[in-house]
């Protein structure tokens, strides 16, 4: 074992937890690290951080779990960053021990891996984190784009804010009810965050009605892959009732249709492996798999 201290984040350090965190984050799950992530960063204990310094007092590894209020409606915890540059066993170990401090009330904490990352894999084994399921990331060029079809009984508009959260939330949580890792409901409070966010795009939130139900909501958000930029697409969700009519391709064509609108050369989305169905629809709509990652989970129940 190198000779480390291992310490909560303080002020102190903030500033060089946020270095760090930019400085690895193409290596790791970077949902959560990106610079509108970090600039909004907080010490509080929604967000219990620890590092790992070496004799100069340096970072050496860090780990940060998110505990917001809607992870803490699904009992769980994600992980920001769980990261060590140097290649030591116990680093993971006593991050890991000292953030299960702060799990309280919880069922599991979990990350996602990249499956090319075999040595970070094989370390959560190490750990006692299982596999829960596998999500994969599809991009697609910007194309042409079939023309999005509806029925006369249907139509897209676009959110209106102050008026549509609560719609938004119902049609989401409905759709989502049953996918792995989706089945918290989201509230008004998390979609003023969606409008409050630098991806946020003017006309990115559309809503289909049949007549005047709502039954489909739609996600469109500006993004970077790659450096490049890229619209991101989700959630893209379609209440029971009207899963399988082929609404839901329309909905992602009609999203296609806006990426075009606002000149997005790519647009990516996630997909749960678990849903095959969804997965085909984005194959043959002309996405390709560019990523597959594991969702990694600790169960703090056994």
């Amino acid at each position: 074992m190198i000779d480390m201290e291992v310490k909560a984040l303080t002020n102190v350090y903030k500033e060089k937890f946020i270095a760090y965190c930019k400085k690895y984050r193409n290596d790791v799950d970077d949902s959560f690290l990106y610079d509108e992530d970090l600039r909004n960063f907080e010490l509080n204990d929604d967000n219990p951080t620890y590092l790992i310094l070496n004799q100069e007092r340096e970072i050496i590894a860090a780990a940060s779990l998110m505990i917001d209020e809607y992870n803490k409606r699904g009992k769980k915890a994600r992980f920001r960053l769980f990261h060590s540059e140097v290649d030591d066993f116990s680093c993971y170990s006593l991050l890991l021990e000292k953030i299960l401090l702060h799990t309280k009330g919880l069922e599991k904490v979990f990350l996602f891996i990249n499956l090319e990352n075999e040595k970070l894999m094989n370390i959560m084994k190490k750990l006692n984190f299982t596999i829960e399921r596998y999500s994969f990331v599809l991009l697609r060029e910007n194309t042409e784009v079939e023309e999005p079809v509806y029925s006369t009984d249907y139509n897209v508009r676009d959110f209106r804010q102050g008026k549509d959260e609560e719609v938004w939330c119902n049609v989401r949580n409905e759709g989502f009810a049953k996918l792995q890792g989706n089945e918290t409901p989201i509230d008004p409070e998390n979609v003023a965050k969606m409008l409050s966010s630098e991806d946020y795009l003017e006309g990115g939130m559309k809503i289909l009605y049949h007549q005047e139900k709502p039954v489909g909501v739609v996600r469109c958000t500006n993004d970077v892959y790659l450096n490049e930029p890229t619209m991101n697409i989700g959630p893209i969700s379609i209440i029971p009732d009207y899963q399988g009519k082929g609404l839901g391709r329309n909905l992602l064509r009609t999203a296609l249709k806006f990426a075009q609108e606002q000149t997005y050369k790519k647009t990516i989305l996630c997909v749960n492996a678990e849903n095959d169905h969804a997965k085909k629809l984005y194959l043959q709509e002309g996405f390709k798999q560019v990523e597959a990652v594991a969702c990694y989970k600790y169960d703090l129940t056994v």
